[in-house]
């Protein structure tokens, strides 16, 4: 019942995380707030679809087609498509056409449709393609680097490439941290502690708005309804 995840991450730099799903007897999901953007394929009744799915700076609702496979690469922050504005994707989406089993349309050529195990090959091919480029600033600051420009260039870096300033992805990355810590059963207490929150008013106030959930909620065995792909980040500059 629900949403079946498995992900797994990457060692490639342009990629945060890849995983595919499958969905039963379910038609909607809370989608956590994210920092990152998804490249999504999905086959439905047949019908077999993409998208370029953007960040997003709350959480909010999704609907769930019934019975559907999903793929998708999590691309990590800095990374960016230059004919596609990240800014202009937060909160939204943009349809990928001529979606086929065995490829799609991207800035006017046709590609093969990756899978699960060959993401990074793809990956690479976009990069050789100048299809996708990374900040190599951004990466370098949120990897906790000290920039040698102004504060202005880096915040105007930050919203170009990822489309959320500094701060914003700060606060959605410890959130996104706090709520794995409670789903692996450490008290709201300690991860107030740990995560430099002002008290535990101040991890629920946050927990609500980027995870859509409360901590109580989050610590049951059966919620409601399934959350989006929510995971310990691999790379420690989420984390700080």
């Amino acid at each position: 019942m629900g949403l079946e995840v498995e992900s797994r991450s990457s060692d490639s730099p342009y990629i945060e995380r890849v995983w595919r799903s499958t969905s039963h007897e379910v038609d909607r999901m809370t989608s956590v707030a994210t920092t990152t953007w998804d490249l999504v394929f999905w086959e439905h009744r047949g019908q077999v679809s993409a998208s370029i799915q953007g960040p997003e700076s709350k959480a909010g609702f999704a609907p769930v087609p019934e019975d559907a496979t999903f793929f998708g690469i999590v691309f990590s922050p800095g990374t960016s498509m230059p004919h596609l504005p990240i800014s202009l994707l937060v909160d939204g989406s943009a349809e990928i056409p001529q979606v086929t089993r065995r490829s799609f349309w991207l800035k006017g050529s046709t590609w093969h449709r990756p899978g699960y195990d060959d993401a990074e090959a793809f990956v690479r091919r976009l990069v050789r393609e100048e299809v996708l480029v990374s900040d190599p600033l951004v990466t370098a600051v949120l990897d906790g680097a000290s920039p040698q420009v102004s504060e202005r260039t880096v915040q105007r870096r930050f919203v170009t490439a990822t489309g959320l300033t500094q701060g914003a992805i700060r606060q959605i990355a410890r959130a996104r941290e706090a709520a794995v810590l409670i789903q692996e059963g450490v008290p709201a207490h300690e991860v107030v502690h740990r995560l430099g929150y002002f008290d535990q008013p101040h991890l629920a106030r946050s927990l609500t708005r980027f995870i859509g959930r409360t901590a109580t909620q989050l610590s049951a065995q059966d919620p409601v309804e399934p959350l989006s792909l929510l995971y310990k980040p691999d790379r420690a500059y989420l984390a700080a």
